[in-house]
């Protein structure tokens, strides 16, 4: 199976999973173990604007950093910046956060809620050169359905 049918079948999933949920947490703790548990994602998880700050939220993988400045890392970028950025090396991204060693590429994608982004779904993996246009186009799609 493609990485585009794999999205294709997960998407339904995810709006399923969110259909009448009220609660965010929820439905980011849903969202986050069956990107990881179906993808087999290094990280996968969320974090949440806090008092003006990225914090830890959902997540599956490894122990995580928690708090995380406005427009540092990649996860703050991706914030600051109100898009989907995608990372082929995390060492070659400046200010990259380094939360585990073993995160080789990442993918952050900012959740709305109207004009505000109210958090952003982070995705690491082991390997270099993980995460292309195909997982942005499909991963901004999961975040609109929470």
């Amino acid at each position: 199976m493609t990485k585009e049918e794999r999205y294709k079948s997960l998407l339904p999933q995810v709006k399923a999973l969110c259909e009448g949920e009220d609660d965010m947490i929820a439905k980011m703790a849903n969202v986050a173990a069956l990107l990881h548990t179906e993808f087999g994602f290094w990280w996968a998880g969320f974090y949440r604007v806090v008092d003006n700050e990225l914090l830890l939220g959902p997540f599956q993988g490894p122990i995580a950093c928690v708090h995380i400045a406005y427009g540092r890392g990649v996860c703050g970028t991706a914030w600051k910046e109100r898009r989907t950025v995608v990372v082929p090396d995390v060492e070659e991204f400046p200010g990259h956060i380094a939360c585990s060693s073993e995160s080789r590429s990442e993918i952050v994608v900012p959740l709305f809620k109207g004009d505000d982004v109210i958090a952003v779904l982070d995705i690491d993996s082991r390997e270099l050169n993980t995460f292309d246009d195909t997982d942005a186009r499909w991963l901004e799609q999961a975040v609109k359905a929470l």
